[in-house]
């Protein structure tokens, strides 16, 4: 079996389907970025599927990315996934990693092992190990929209909780970013939290996002202040690139503290677990590099004694698949994300929608990734450039 030619398609969010809503749940706006998918055909008649992770003004480069580099797959074999991957690191990219590149890889390499499960009629963890576990733990994200106010945010929250969900994240704090903050920026962090906790009561888990943007001393601080609505973890408070300073903040916070999605390959996620850095990673399946590379990132973190929770700033559709098959059999997986202001354009365009029930999904059990995307839906959903951003000016810093 050979590669005959590899499809891009670039899909806009918020489309005609998407304005409707979350599926069973209320509109909070379709997201800010165009999804990427790519297909890979073959010469036998398979086909399968993949998603590269984009950003907001990141997406037609990925696409790029993948047409050079699907150059070097077409007339090979799709089921030497390992090889093809370590080819383009070695070869192609001369092992300069970026986040485009391993962002274009990975939908490449997400639809080989498609091809791969598809050619033997297993799904995909069964080609790793099997699987340990037969549903998994999701949050909801994309779920407060542009909502500011503690009122709204309650609000939001427990509609969130409604969907079936028992566990949210959120990012309390206001823009701009930046490493030095105000007082009453913490203080109104703090009551945001402290709204949705009082929405969602105790049994709900509250999972607080930051974005990599603080200074360890303003991380610290927000992380105690934030201590009576016992959160479920802290996420990126500090830049990984420092990953020292990052081990200093999580010696001084007392509940969990995530890193791992602005990094890309087990290369970059070793000065996680050397410097003790985080409690648990959060690789992103459709930017490290695949399903095979995340599953390698998971068992290093094993060693530590750190846990696994994908972050999935993709499609509930291939990107929430691809997630699904690399933490089914990790022993340390934890929970994954679910981004409810994506799922009305996932479910549009894909034939076997993830439905969650009571806070949970279950481990897909079709050949390949399990599931298949409508082209003419694609296509309808085409690409649409977004709005430019309003950025701060000098009186804004």
């Amino acid at each position: 079996m050979r590669v005959t030619g590899v499809k891009t398609f670039l899909v806009h969010p918020s489309a005609a389907g998407a304005a409707a809503g979350v599926a069973n749940g209320p509109a909070y706006g379709a997201g800010t970025k165009n999804l990427c998918f790519v297909r890979v055909d073959t010469d036998e008649g398979l086909h399968g599927w993949g998603e590269c992770y984009t950003q907001a003004d990141r997406d037609t480069q990925i696409a790029a990315h993948v047409e050079q580099i699907s150059r070097y797959l077409i007339g090979r074999d799709p089921t030497h996934v390992k090889n093809f991957t370590q080819i383009v690191y070695d070869d192609v990219a001369a092992r300069r990693g970026s986040m485009d590149l391993f962002s274009a890889l990975s939908g490449l390499e997400q639809a080989m092992w498609d091809i791969s499960g598809k050619a033997l009629g297993v799904p995909v963890h069964a080609l790793m190990g099997g699987p340990v576990r037969d549903k998994l733990r999701v949050y909801a994200n994309g779920w407060y929209g542009g909502a500011t106010e503690p009122v709204e945010l309650a609000e939001r929250a427990s509609a969130t909780v409604e969907m079936g969900f028992n566990a949210l994240k959120f990012d309390p704090i206001p823009g701009p970013w930046r490493s030095y903050i105000y007082r009453d920026t913490e203080r109104s962090a703090v009551a945001r939290v402290a709204a949705v906790r009082d929405a969602v009561g105790p049994d709900v888990d509250v999972l607080v996002e930051v974005h990599r943007r603080l200074a360890p001393m303003h991380a610290v601080r927000l992380a105690r202040e934030l201590e009576p609505y016992d959160p479920f973890w802290f996420e990126e408070p500090v830049l990984a690139e420092n990953m020292e300073a990052l081990a200093a903040a999580r010696a001084d916070i007392r509940h969990p503290v995530v890193t791992g999605e602005e990094l890309y390959s087990k290369f970059e996620f070793r000065r996680v677990f050397e410097t003790g850095a985080a409690d648990i990673i959060n690789p992103d399946v459709c930017n490290v590099g695949g399903i095979l590379e995340m599953r390698e990132i998971a068992a290093m973190a094993e060693t530590y004694f750190v846990g696994v929770a994908p972050h999935n700033y993709n499609s509930t559709a291939i990107g929430l698949a691809a997630t699904a098959h690399a933490a089914a059999g990790m022993p340390n997986f934890v929970i994954t994300e679910f981004f409810v202001n994506l799922d009305a354009v996932s479910r549009e365009i894909a034939d076997r929608p993830f439905n969650v029930k009571n806070g949970h999904i279950a481990v897909p059990t079709a050949p390949g990734l399990g599931l298949d995307l409508d082209e003419d839906a694609l296509v309808a959903h085409g690409y649409q450039q977004f709005p430019a951003r309003k950025f701060g000016d000098l009186h804004d810093g």
